[in-house]
């Protein structure tokens, strides 16, 4: 097997692997399953990963990679301090209005874990730290007195703004995080 095809391979693997966590969960997704839809054998699998805890561990990794850079260009697209951290919210309408949309994949994969030192509920805690050092970021740019107070402030602000819109099934949750964010930065 050459690179290429050895990587798109494992590509699709954890492609397939990630959708199906998103939107079924992991304890649902199982390696038939896995083997089914990936249209891999479960040997290609074992050929990768060791055991399907480091498939979806590898899987949420690259998710979070991705949806960081994602999130960062888009809400990065405003032209101004202030217009980047109301632009926190707005990109997460979008997000709630899309195709699929299964909240955040850290939170719910994360309430499928018990021991706060699983390696998936650690991935977790790494991804929301890295939001939440982006949302300090924003929050020092724009030049507000305590980022960090502030950032933590948001980003609960976030991670609400995603959890009503995935269990209420409002995408109006982001605006209403708007709202209370523009009254606590006084924007």
């Amino acid at each position: 097997m050459n690179d290429i095809t050895s990587n798109e391979t494992r590509d699709v693997i954890l492609d397939v692997t990630e959708k199906l966590i998103y939107k079924i969960g992991i304890a649902a997704t199982g390696m038939d399953l896995l083997v089914k839809t990936a249209g891999v054998s479960r040997k290609s699998i074992y050929r990768y990963f060791t055991n399907k805890d480091d498939l979806v561990l590898a899987a949420l990794q690259r998710r979070d990679e991705r949806w960081m850079h994602w999130y960062r260009r888009e809400v990065g697209s405003a032209e101004t301090p202030a217009g980047r951290l109301l632009n926190l919210f707005i990109v997460l309408k979008s997000w709630f209005e899309s195709e699929g949309f299964r909240g955040c994949a850290f939170i719910n994969t994360s309430g499928e874990t018990g021991d706060p030192n699983d390696p998936v509920r650690l991935l977790a805690k790494e991804h929301k730290q890295k939001l939440l050092e982006y949302v300090r970021e924003l929050c020092i740019e724009h030049g507000l007195q305590e980022p960090d107070t502030m950032a933590r402030q948001l980003l609960i602000l976030i991670d609400g703004a995603i959890t009503v819109a995935l269990i209420i099934g409002n995408s109006g949750a982001a605006d209403d995080a708007q709202a209370v964010a523009k009254s606590i930065l006084h924007l």
